[in-house]
């Protein structure tokens, strides 16, 4: 089974990210022209949290608050569930999906290396699963 790192080599390396301080307007802006569902939020070079579309639907809009007023850090998720790049598919699955998270940012010694969607790894397990189906039609046909 691939790792985080490994599926990461096939991503597009830059990782997408906003200040804490910069307004919620902005992040949107960048989600929008870069065509992604969440960022993660730094504090200079610190990784602090993550916001999301979701973020923004129900702590901005839904409580009436104005894009352009609202700073990033008032409606980030702080407790960033991440992963080590050794860690599986498998492992990056569970924790996604015990923790109800659709992003997964992969760090190393306090580095951010990159970030895992749920569909990067949905797409994974799916090629892992299309692997095993031939080699095992391909034993029986033998």
């Amino acid at each position: 089974m691939k790792t985080a790192a490994q599926l990461l080599a096939g991503k597009d390396p830059i990782v997408w990210t906003v200040e804490k301080d910069s307004s919620v307007l902005d992040a949107i802006k960048i989600m929008s022209e870069k065509e992604i569902g969440a960022l993660l939020v730094t504090d200079a070079t610190q990784l602090v949290g993550i916001v999301s579309e979701r973020d923004y639907a129900r702590k901005v809009i839904l409580k009436g608050k104005e894009s352009h007023n609202t700073l990033v850090s008032e409606i980030m998720s702080s407790n960033v569930v991440s992963v080590g790049p050794t860690s599986s598919i498998e492992q990056c699955m569970s924790l996604m999906t015990k923790n109800k998270i659709r992003h997964l940012p992969v760090m190393d010694s306090g580095r951010i290396t990159g970030v895992l969607s749920i569909g990067d790894l949905v797409k994974a397990i799916i090629a892992e699963q299309s692997d095993t189906i031939q080699h095992l039609e391909g034993y029986i046909m033998s």
